[in-house]
């Protein structure tokens, strides 16, 4: 089939290189001149594994290609997936002035059938707007167009660091859409993924991929409030844990307790879904509390610090770990960037190491921190981090911090002091080791 994928960011990106890897010819369109350049170069601004080789191998063989034309990619596709970014306002509220603006590119430039699909996470009724946006420029074109069109709902359910096999194995797909004709198309399309399918309207579609999100952010934050009570009364979170997941209706998945969640999408879904909810007449209250647990876990860290370093004013402070999550780049909300600048206001010196996101955290803290800017050193990695550290904190739980050598790194700290703000390290190994070590709810 002929796609056109109108936006390349993570999602757009992602989603344009696997269509291309299973046969079906991708136009990618971004309005960024620059990112369109370096993508038809071969060079991926985002680090996600296996992402570059998919996306090089497949313009190679000539089924993937990268544009900022959006007119003529629309013209030679049959499906458009819109997959534009949905920023919060202050409010919470997603802003969609940049779907609906490809909204009306895509109405302008229709010359047959076309089956326009959200990729991107928007609210319940989006799909209406989209509609009648197309309906209103297509009616009233100066040439009748032929063919007509429809819309369709089609979430990601796409995890950083693991997208491609999400992709390719998901647990399901939801397509949402009121055209038997759409439903045809996208049933073809997925069909040699050989997944379950979900098939149903296109406002259910938009909630089922807000409501997951939510549901997994809650799930976190139902974690880490364990945890504090943990800390509180001597238990071990990692038992607790491991306790309630063999419970079949509980599922160990997401509860690991840590210093809370960031990235792109839950902070951004929880957000959008509170103020649906309040548009729509409901005060979420169960959502509006997962949010506020997630952002006092940040400050159980910072605490955790001071009960080894005393006051962190003149300390040197090792930080493990920069994006959000491990196997990316990515420092969107990332709750290690907002412990720096907490460490950063109590007077504290950083000596900092990621596997792949320090040159984004070095342009991101010198734009929030902007005096800061000798108070923090990006290094070479883990051990020269510790170097002469009056502690050592682990904010990523990238592999290779579970397999270092601890006695090396003993000695390369000027107090064996470590909070574990991931639980990666066994407690009594720790203890064994020499090292004053604090975890999360693993008192």
């Amino acid at each position: 089939m002929n796609i056109c994928i109108i936006g390349t960011g993570y999602v757009g990106l992602v989603t344009g290189a696997c269509f291309a890897d299973l046969g079906n010819r991708v136009f990618c369109v971004d309005s960024d001149r620059k990112k369109i350049d370096s993508l038809k170069r071969g060079v991926v601004p985002i680090y996600e594994p296996g992402l570059e080789e998919m996306v090089r191998g497949n313009m190679k063989k000539g089924r993937l290609s990268f544009s900022t034309n959006i007119k003529e990619s629309v013209k030679k596709s049959t499906i458009i997936f819109i997959c534009v970014g949905t920023p919060s306002a202050e409010s919470g509220e997603p802003d969609l002035t940049a779907l609906e603006a490809v909204a009306r590119e895509i109405a302008k430039s229709m010359n047959s059938y076309k089956l326009i699909v959200e990729k991107s996470t928007v609210p319940v009724e989006t799909g209406e707007w989209v509609k009648r946006t197309i309906d209103t420029l297509f009616a009233s074109g100066a040439k009748k167009r032929e063919g007509g069109f429809d819309v369709a709902s089609n979430p990601e359910f796409l995890r950083e660091g693991s997208a491609i096999k999400d992709f390719k194995h998901p647990d399901r797909i939801v397509i949402g859409t009121g055209s038997e004709k759409a439903k045809k198309i996208l049933l073809e399309l997925y069909k040699p993924l050989k997944a379950p399918i979900v098939v149903t309207d296109i406002k259910s579609a938009e909630i089922i991929k807000h409501a997951s999100n939510s549901f997994l952010s809650m799930k976190i934050s139902f974690i880490n409030a364990i945890s504090v009570v943990c800390d509180k009364t001597g238990a071990d979170i990692k038992k607790v844990a491991r306790g309630m997941g063999m419970d079949k209706r509980i599922g160990t998945s997401f509860l690991e307790a840590g210093i809370g969640f960031g990235g792109s999408c839950f902070p951004k879904d929880l957000d959008a879904f509170i103020h649906i909810a309040d548009r729509l007449g409901y005060n979420f209250s169960l959502l509006r509390e997962v949010k506020k647990i997630n952002s006092e876990q940040k400050n159980v860290l910072i605490h955790k610090i001071s009960q080894l370093v005393w006051n962190i004013a003149g300390k040197t402070i090792g930080v493990f770990g920069l994006s959000f999550k491990p196997d990316t780049d990515d420092i969107r909300n990332s709750p290690p960037i907002d412990i720096i600048r907490m460490l950063f206001a109590r007077g504290a010196k950083i000596r900092a190491y990621d596997p792949k996101a320090a040159q984004k955290s070095r342009d991101t803290l010198a734009r929030l921190c902007p005096g800061k800017k000798k108070e923090i050193v990006y290094c070479k990695d883990a051990y020269d981090a510790a170097k002469g550290c009056d502690c050592l904190v682990v904010l990523t739980d990238w592999n290779e911090f579970k397999e270092l050598d601890f006695a090396k790194l003993k000695k390369l700290l000027k107090n064996p002091a470590i909070v574990d703000g991931r639980n990666i390290y066994d407690p009594e190994m720790m203890k064994k080791m020499g090292f004053t070590y604090i975890g999360i709810g693993r008192r």
